[in-house]
Order: structure tokens, then C-alpha cells, then sequence
């Protein structure tokens, strides 16, 4: 099955990243149709673009899939996948496989380079369990190898 993209989501700031025992920001998420990744920069307008050089986490991913797994799990139907900070919602996708490979989507070519660990705002976010749910599951961290614009597929 090919990977679908279903959600794209960038935010200017940080609400939860670098704030270990501040509450969280009020940065808003914003939910465009398409998003412009930039080779070895990220994701133009999202918050981690240009952050360091050789960002690991130049865009992330996270699975439809285990969205709704969790949302059954723990009985919750009132958080959209927003909540989870990801940009890139996939369907279709092993993205735990592709941590150390490179791939493509939409054209984009990117380096899968680390798991998204969970953290404990994970429980404040979306509900309690949640952190230990998305343990080993929780997206995937990479690096833009290519310019170019992905946008989220029809239904």
C-alpha cells in the first residue's frame, strides 16, 4: 500500500519542546494543505526550521494508525492527531522500519534518523497513558535530503 499523507501540521513555536518544568506555550498549530521542505534546513514556517545545523528532527511523522489505536486504547475521541506536535500524518507507513533509511514521498527524498520518543506531555496533551502507550511508537524524526512540497492526499 502506498503512503498517504492525511494530516500536515507546522507551528512558529515551541509549546512543549525545551520547557521541562515550565507549563507549556500557547503557539498555535496551523493545518495547511501543503508544506515546503527544504533541503538540510526543515520545514519553512514550522518552528524547528533552521534550528541547528544537521538537525536530526528537520521534520517528523507520525501513523494514522497508531493515532487510532491510542484513541481506542484509552477511550478518547475529542483530540485530533494536532495535539501530537507531528507534521507529517501518514497512513500506509512501517515508520519505525525507516529510522536509518533514506526514502521519498511526494517526490521529497528524506533520511528517517530517530524514533520520536514520547515524553511526559504527552499525558498533558492528549490523556493519561498516553506517554507509555507511544513508547516505541511514537513517530519518526528526519532529515530533508530534497527540495520540494508535500501535500496531504484525497481520501
Amino acid at each position: 500500500m502506498p503512503v498517504k499523507i492525511r494530516h500536515l501540521y507546522i507551528s512558529p513555536g515551541h509549546n512543549f519542546f525545551g520547557r521541562q518544568g515550565a507549563p507549556p506555550g500557547e503557539h498555535p498549530v496551523v493545518e495547511p494543505q501543503q508544506i515546503e521542505c527544504v533541503a538540510g534546513r526543515g520545514i519553512r514556517g514550522d518552528r524547528f526550521f533552521d534550528f541547528k545545523r544537521d538537525y536530526k528532527g528537520q521534520i517528523t511523522f507520525f501513523a494514522r494508525e497508531t493515532y487510532d489505536s491510542l484513541c481506542c486504547e484509552l477511550d478518547v475521541l475529542d483530540k485530533p492527531p494536532s495535539v501530537f506536535r507531528r507534521n507529517v500524518i501518514t497512513e500506509g507507513a512501517n515508520l519505525k522500519a525507516l529510522v536509518g533509511c533514506e526514502f521519498e514521498i511526494q517526490g521529497v527524498r528524506f533520511l528517517g534518523t530517530a524514533d520520536c520518543s514520547p515524553c511526559h506531555w504527552m499525558d498533558h496533551a492528549f490523556a493519561p497513558g498516553a506517554e507509555h502507550f507511544l513508547q516505541g511508537r511514537g513517530g519518526l524524526r528526519a532529515k530533508i535530503l530534497s527540495d520540494g512540497v508535500l501535500r496531504i492526499d484525497s481520501p
